[in-house]
């Protein structure tokens, strides 16, 4: 079960980008329109990793970031007024990882939740969310991490969290697979947890990798009662941030 949210709350997240307009690019929701929010840190290092500036201030995956330049604090308001201007109604919650600042999060997903706006938050599924945070959010997208992020085990894998977010009732589970191989790791966890419903993505930063690898898993996907994700986000713009 999840801590309770403090009643003191920090007025600033660690943000490094918002944009939009845009699409949502994964999972169920793949193609609405929808407004980014960015947030900095993580608690992985995947080692495919395609926003290493929210977390790799040491250049584990090669370019070490400036922590000046991808990590700026920003007030709930100031947030806000950003989300405002891009004028969705929807806004997807994203790192890194989110749920390492929930508490500071929560004033946000409130406001937002006044403004009718429909919110998903993405994580890996390491975090039990707190349930005042599971009343603002629409939809989690929780990616659990494989043997292929280059994560270990212990690391990337906390049963409790994913029991915790499966328990919402709010949960897509969408796994990052380079081969075939990987869906047996992930049939496993599919069939400890209980995990439903289930979307497979192929790993990959350019369009032509994506379509091979997606042709390589479908039959192997739709044999086993799952959904099929591409990354939208990628074949639209190619591997650049900010889209």
């Amino acid at each position: 079960m999840s801590a309770p949210i403090a009643s003191e709350v920090a007025v600033r997240l660690a943000v490094s980008e918002i944009f939009g307009p845009t699409f949502q690019g994964e999972g169920p929701s793949m193609g609405r329109r929808c407004a980014f929010l960015r947030l900095s840190g993580c608690n992985l290092r995947c080692s495919w990793c395609d926003t290493p500036y929210t977390w790799d201030w040491t250049g584990v995956n090669g370019v070490a970031y400036s922590v000046a330049e991808e990590r700026r604090m920003l007030s709930v308001d100031e947030v806000l007024a950003q989300l405002d201007g891009i004028g969705t109604d929807m806004v997807v919650v994203s790192g890194g990882e989110p749920l390492l600042q929930q508490r500071r999060l929560l004033p946000l997903l409130v406001a937002l939740r006044s403004r009718d706006l429909r919110v998903e938050v993405e994580t890996a599924g390491t975090i039990a969310p707190a349930a005042d945070v599971v009343a603002c959010v629409a939809q989690f997208n929780v990616s659990p991490k494989l043997a292929n992020s280059g994560n270990v085990e212990s690391r990337r894998y906390r049963p409790a969290a994913l029991d915790a977010l499966q328990a919402t009732g709010k949960a897509a589970w969408k796994f990052v697979a380079v081969s075939a191989e990987d869906l047996d790791e992930l049939g496993e966890l599919v069939a400890r947890h209980g995990l439903a419903p289930v979307y497979v993505m192929p790993e990959g930063t350019t369009a032509e990798v994506i379509a091979e690898r997606s042709r390589r898993l479908a039959d192997a996907v739709l044999a086993r009662g799952w959904n099929l994700t591409t990354r939208l986000h990628v074949l639209l713009y190619g591997n650049r941030r900010g889209v």
